[in-house]
């Protein structure tokens, strides 16, 4: 049984910068914890934007259970980023 296919979310956000690293590990050494472009776009909302979950969901096009969870997703990989010394590509 395959799963679901992934749904197609609003996403207007579209970073300058799409790899931010701690500052003094050589690239070399660096790992990197990717954040997907919708995962980035609930931060910006919700986090950046100070909109609720059922606002930042309307304008994803998604339900607010999904939202929730994607926005999970997104602070433990950025927290596992910073905690680790880990670089944090948005892709």
């Amino acid at each position: 049984m395959s799963p679901r296919p992934k749904l197609c979310r609003k996403v207007h956000f579209r970073p300058k910068s799409s790899l931010f690293k701690p500052e003094g590990v050589l690239d070399k050494n660096l790992k990197e914890v990717v954040l997907e472009r919708e995962e980035a776009e609930t931060l910006r909302l919700v986090d950046e934007k100070g909109m609720s979950q059922t606002e930042a969901a309307g304008k994803m096009d998604t339900s607010q259970s999904t939202l929730q969870r994607i926005l999970s997703r997104a602070r433990t990989k950025v927290a596992h980023a910073i905690v680790r010394g880990k670089a944090i590509r948005i892709e």
